[in-house]
């Protein structure tokens, strides 16, 4: 299963209280990707942030996964989950056109 993982930052948290954390989450989340548990990880154009693409069997198994960042663990980080997986309706039109043929 597939999981985006959008950042929402705490009311009253400020990029004075993240600063200390960076290196620290940086780590963190270079090692979760080496381990294949974040596919992918962008950063936000409209705001500074992120989003990741976590590889999960569960929104409960990334709701651990993202658990072990620090800046979760001081909450000064949370995130949205959505589970995300294949176009399902392609798979439609592509029955569709194979019975017209």
């Amino acid at each position: 299963m597939q999981v985006l993982a959008i950042d929402k930052i705490p009311e009253g948290v400020t990029k004075e209280l993240l600063m200390p954390h960076l290196p620290s989450e940086l780590a963190a989340t270079v090692n979760l990707y080496l381990q294949e548990k974040i596919r992918t990880f962008y950063f936000r154009k409209d705001r500074p942030g992120v989003v990741f693409l976590l590889e999960t069997e569960s929104l409960d198994e990334a709701r651990e996964i993202l658990g072990t960042l620090p800046m979760v663990k001081e909450k000064l980080l949370d995130f949205d989950l959505i589970p995300v997986g294949p176009l399902t309706p392609l798979g439609m039109l592509l029955q569709k056109k194979e019975s017209q043929d």
